[in-house]
């Protein structure tokens, strides 16, 4: 069993170029960006390549020291979005390097190399190399086996991820491919066991790839390094770059440089971003091309997707197998949050649900953003979840695709809402004066009832009773009740048998939402 000095470290560089450069006409081969770069294996390649030509000309005493130069060399040679990723893997294998470099050391390393290449992403999607290296992470963390067999077992499980990354990812499914990182990934880790334990390098890995056609670009892919940036300013950057574009990626070498990358429509303001905060050089502008079309009845051609508060409604939608986009209540979704959710999805068509009027408006910034202009995205305005929840009850696949998003549509618009809230402040309304800690009902954001303070379960009972039936009074045959974060916890319970008892009639579905501006959310279709 070798041990990992310096030339086992440049013994492994080595490999990854042997094994990238085996790979990579397959991989390449792999198109379907904006899931990933339309030439992954070529960018993994250069990035490896030029760390390894680095590490060659240091001459490095110990691993330490050739960890480190390597990871600087391949944060300086990052290519692409999957190059910028394994420049941060080996980052995170050099910054861990202190010590006996022992199997230990190495399942503490990988455990680094994740956390700092998934912070270099502004938004990380399942399904792709960092889906991948998590796996690994948590796979041998604390493991305390032989240097030898931790990097077996690592990878061994990233082969195990990747063959499930077409699951995670419907770009992946429908393309009949795994990722193609992910795939670079399992090479540099089969040539870590090889290095350290003599096996022979494994790489019958299945790609499953499929031939792309020629295309025009329509986004380009831009990346430079960046000196003399204050660290503090690293988060502005990523947000002025998500508004460009997608595949945001800053990634240190720790010692002060960073390699930034962004697929964008706008060169020119990419560049300028990074000229506002520090000194770029190396840029590299090429052309992004658009996926390949999908051929009617091809396979899954439409999808519908949800953007909403609260993270247990979207457990709820993701449950139900509905891409969804979980934001912070109080915020509104970044135009890469946007274009990172229509890249989950499958098919030409995507249809977003979008579960207020701010989201809405946030949707529909995305939506118009050149790097989606090859998907068919349609919004339907909802104001309210439960507009989301009564679309996605009338969804059908099996419908045309025009006559599925009107039906969703009408389902939406003619749903009532009704909420109640506990007013924070005091404040006049149309039926009275209200007081800090009244509860507040509404009926399609308007105020027709307040119950004073205390907001006690029985008073909840008593005031969403009062909504509803004021709402049912119109008619309806379906109730939804959305419970808040801040429902007291039988509340629920108690008002579904108050509704049963007054309107028996009538069909209720109540689920928790964890939203924290409503104690209730009500819909009566």
């Amino acid at each position: 069993m070798r041990v990992l000095d310096a030339a086992a470290v440049a013994a492994w560089a080595a490999g990854c170029v042997h094994s990238l450069a085996t790979l990579r006409p397959a991989i390449d081969g792999i198109n379907v960006y904006p899931v990933a770069d339309s030439d992954t294996g070529s960018n993994m390649l250069f990035t490896m390549t030029g760390a390894a030509a680095e590490l060659a000309e240091a001459n490095p005493g110990d691993a330490a020291e050739a960890l480190k130069v390597l990871a600087r060399g391949a944060v300086a040679s990052a290519k692409g979005n999957s190059g910028v990723i394994l420049s941060q893997v080996v980052r995170g294998l050099a910054d861990r390097a202190e010590g006996e470099l022992d199997g230990a050391w190495l399942a503490n390393a990988l455990g680094h190399a994740d956390e700092v290449a998934t912070g270099a992403v502004s938004r990380p999607v399942a399904g792709t190399i960092l889906t991948v290296l998590h796996a690994v992470a948590l796979a041998v963390r604390g493991d305390t086996s032989t240097l030898g067999e931790v990097a077996r077992k690592a990878a061994k499980e990233a082969a195990y991820a990747l063959e499930k990354t077409p699951e995670q990812l419907p770009a992946l499914a429908r393309a009949g491919v795994v990722d193609a990182g992910a795939r670079g990934l399992v090479a540099v880790l089969d040539a870590l066991v090889g290095v350290l334990t003599g096996a022979p390098i494994e790489q019958e890995h299945a790609l499953e790839v499929h031939a792309v056609p020629h295309a025009e670009a329509y986004a380009w892919e831009v990346m430079y390094l960046l000196d003399g940036v204050d660290e503090a300013s690293l988060p502005t950057l990523r947000k002025e770059l998500s508004g460009l574009g997608d595949s945001v990626t800053v990634a240190g070498d720790g010692s002060g440089s960073h390699a930034v990358h962004v697929h964008c429509a706008d060169i020119g303001a990419a560049i300028e971003a990074g000229l506002a905060l520090g000194r770029p050089r190396k840029i590299r502008v090429e052309p992004l091309l658009t996926p390949t079309p999908i051929e009617p009845g091809g396979g899954i051609d439409r999808t519908v997707v949800a953007v909403v508060h609260g993270g247990a409604l979207a457990e709820l939608l993701r449950a139900e197998s509905i891409p969804v986009l979980a934001v912070p209540e109080g915020e509104t979704p970044s135009v890469e949050d946007m274009i990172s959710l229509l890249n989950e999805a499958a098919g030409q068509h995507v249809t977003v649900l979008p579960g207020s009027v701010e989201l809405t408006a946030a949707v529909d910034t995305a939506a118009g953003h050149a790097v989606a202009a090859d998907r068919d995205v349609v919004v339907i305005p909802c104001v309210s979840p439960v507009q989301v929840l009564a679309a996605l009850a009338v969804h059908d696949a099996g419908r045309r695709t025009n006559d599925d998003v009107v039906a969703m549509a009408e389902a939406a618009a003619a749903t009532r809402r009704g909420e109640l809230r506990i007013a924070q402040e005091e404040s006049l309304t149309w039926v009275g004066r209200a007081q800090s800690g009244d509860v507040v009902g509404l009926v399609d954001d308007e105020v027709v009832l307040i119950e004073p303070a205390p907001a006690s379960e029985t008073n909840l009972v008593a005031a969403a009773m009062n909504v509803l039936n004021r709402m049912l009074a119109l008619g309806g045959e379906l109730v939804t009740v959305l419970s808040g974060s801040a429902a007291p916890p039988g509340v629920a319970e108690e008002l579904a048998e108050q509704l049963r008892v007054e309107h028996p009639e009538v069909e209720l579905t109540s689920y928790a939402s964890g939203q924290a501006g409503a104690v209730l959310l009500m819909g009566v279709e």
